[in-house]
């Protein structure tokens, strides 16, 4: 045998008996390791870990326990009303941080607020579980509740925005992620005409527009999906007018809210955090809740912008976790956009 054939057989000899020796546990094997990117509760996905990202404070404690809190909306005193959807209450915390109760519902949990130019608070309510809800509408004092969306019209109302003109859009929570029977609906100014926008959504969640009222922007829960679009008038999409403008990761894109430069911001529902979007739905920052990485406030489920500044307050409850049910602060950025309820 040649030398350079001695020194080939002795080479895959070589080889082999390293094989060998690793499969019998004497070498180094491959594995998997957690680090500081995926060791907590609920990782940032990689595309979005070089977003501009803040961690918010906490500024008002509002239960001890882990209480479902939704729907922010300030009215014209600066007050901020929110639901304790448990509860069936509508809540108001004044400037100076005092708390009471608006009015409470009798059937429904209220998931979402909105305030008309005259004063009155929009709320839409829902019952998941016997698959009904409703629309209604009480003065500033909890008072003279008037059904516009009713129960038995079919719908299940999850969030609420006013137009301009006074319209309502509201989205309809029904349905799953292969059952979409939900969508996004529009009450005219008059409140007796009910149209279809955008049908066939699983779960409609929030709902949104840009600040000329020409973009309508809704998430779907329960298929992750972030919608943009383009309205020729109040009911009616413009040509090629329809887009899914971000597919989100993990859970679970909830309600959400526009600023004066067109920003959108949407509450990530089990993961403590909100993403920022710009006009166009391409992400540009992100605001963290304290804890979130050890498990706590995750469920982060809508926010407010106080109007005439950038100040944005995440609502979020901790569940079984200890830390209650409380508002957080952070700034956006940019201020709010001027809603039809401060026209």
């Amino acid at each position: 045998m040649t030398t350079p054939w001695r020194l080939l057989v002795a080479l895959v000899c070589a080889c082999m008996a390293s094989v060998d020796h690793a499969q019998q546990g004497g070498g180094s094997v491959p594995a998997l390791r957690y680090d500081a990117q995926t060791r907590g509760a609920v990782p940032i996905p990689p595309s979005q870990r070089g977003l501009q990202t803040v961690v918010a404070e906490p500024w008002f404690k509002v239960f001890d326990t882990g209480l479902v809190l939704e729907g922010p909306a300030f009215d014209r005193d600066g007050n901020l009303l929110f639901c304790d959807v448990g509860g069936g209450r509508v809540l108001r915390l004044t400037p100076d941080r005092r708390l009471s109760t608006v009015v409470r519902l009798d059937q429904l949990g209220p998931g979402g607020l909105a305030v008309h130019r005259d004063g009155r608070i929009f709320i839409a309510a829902l019952d998941f579980a016997k698959s009904v809800g409703a629309d209604v509408a009480v003065q500033p004092d909890g008072s003279g509740m008037q059904v516009v969306v009713p129960p038995e019209a079919g719908y299940m109302p999850n969030d609420l925005v006013f137009d301009a003109r006074g319209g309502l859009y509201f989205t309809d929570f029904r349905g799953a992620s292969t059952d979409p029977k939900g969508g996004v609906y529009y009450v005219s100014p008059d409140l007796r005409t009910i149209t279809s926008v955008l049908p066939h959504l699983a779960m409609a969640n929030g709902v949104a527009l840009s600040p000329d009222g020409k973009e309508l922007w809704a998430t779907e829960f329960s298929r992750n999906l972030l919608h943009r679009v383009e309205l020729a008038d109040a009911t009616t999409v413009t040509p090629f007018g329809t887009a899914i403008a971000y597919h989100f990761t993990g859970p679970a894109p909830d309600s959400m809210r526009a600023d004066a430069d067109g920003n959108l911001y949407v509450a990530m529902y089990s993961q403590g955090r909100v993403l920022a979007f710009n006009r166009n739905g391409i992400p540009i920052g992100q605001v963290l809740l304290p804890g979130r990485e050890e498990g706590h406030n995750l469920r982060s489920t809508s926010m407010a912008i106080r109007p005439g500044s950038n100040d944005l307050y995440v609502v979020t409850n901790d569940g079984e976790g200890g830390q209650g049910a409380t508002i957080f602060h952070a700034e956006a950025f940019a201020q709010a956009l001027p809603l039809y309820s401060h026209r």
